[in-house]
């Protein structure tokens, strides 16, 4: 989507920050995490709870080093126009596919199994997702940056970062993009890793709620986007707000991530008593 990038270092920082967080939400991110999860749940525990940090790690990675190569040749290259509208349309188009599909699979699952997120690239990898090598997972993550969107943003990222000095500045916001990701993702593996362990009632309270929460917040986002193109008025009410917005879809994510966490540990309390 269209993003107005701060002039100030610090407010670039925390948006370039909010933006990884938001984008380790990305329905596909969390999809593949599960799938990777649940292979690994069995045979290799301990690795099922790191395979949100290895996915993250190494798709952060590629952002980095599109976001390094961008500023090599930025002082000789202008981003097109056409760049930042396809990549709004890209976002768009994906985010109301994954909406649907994940509300899909709310609505369609039985009550007594929990809910799997679903993702669009996710169903493209087949066996690829089923592997118990931690090299193997981060290469997943990977291939899963090798998108218009993500590109795109790197790109933008690295363009906005040659006025703050360069090459190093864009390893700077690409390193803070990588830890957004690491941090939602990351928590994200552990949560499902703990789901399945549990595999009781409320555990399938909680991931129902996280995968109605994930769906209309994707068709939320989506709306957004496409009223930002539709109508200039809030194409203009919503510049420079972009930092507030992530900053809000980040919250509420983590607080329903925190109820449906609460949800999975009541009965333990209950039964404590």
């Amino acid at each position: 989507m269209d993003v107005a990038l701060p002039h100030e270092w610090y407010a670039l920082c925390l948006l370039v920050l909010v933006l990884g967080m938001r984008h380790g939400f990305d329905a596909d991110h969390l999809a593949t995490i599960d799938g990777l999860t649940r292979f690994n749940a069995s045979a290799r525990p301990r690795l099922a709870r790191f395979c949100g940090v290895l996915f993250s790690l190494g798709h952060g990675l590629v952002v980095v080093i599109v976001a390094l190569a961008v500023s090599m040749v930025a002082a000789r290259w202008q981003a097109p126009g056409w760049l930042q509208v396809s990549g709004m349309m890209v976002s768009v188009l994906v985010l109301v596919a994954l909406g649907l599909l994940n509300l899909r699979a709310v609505l369609a699952t039985a009550p007594d199994e929990m809910v799997r997120p679903v993702g669009v690239k996710s169903r493209m990898l087949g066996g690829l997702a089923r592997t118990h090598r931690p090299a193997a997972i981060m290469a997943i993550g990977g291939l899963f940056a090798i998108s218009f969107d993500t590109i795109s943003q790197a790109t933008l990222f690295a363009l906005a970062a040659e006025q703050f000095g360069g090459w190093r500045a864009s390893l700077s916001l690409g390193l803070l993009f990588l830890l957004g990701m690491f941090i939602t993702d990351g928590i994200n593996g552990l949560w499902i890793s703990h789901l399945i362990r549990r595999a009781d009632r409320s555990a399938r309270i909680a991931s129902r709620t996280m995968g109605l929460v994930v769906s209309l917040l994707s068709l939320a986002v989506a709306g957004l986007g496409i009223a930002k193109w539709t109508w200039p008025a809030v194409d203009d009410w919503s510049e420079g707000k972009e930092l507030v917005f992530g900053l809000v879809l980040v919250g509420l994510v983590g607080l329903s991530f925190l109820y449906s966490m609460w949800l999975a540990r009541r009965p333990l309390a209950v039964s404590a008593r």
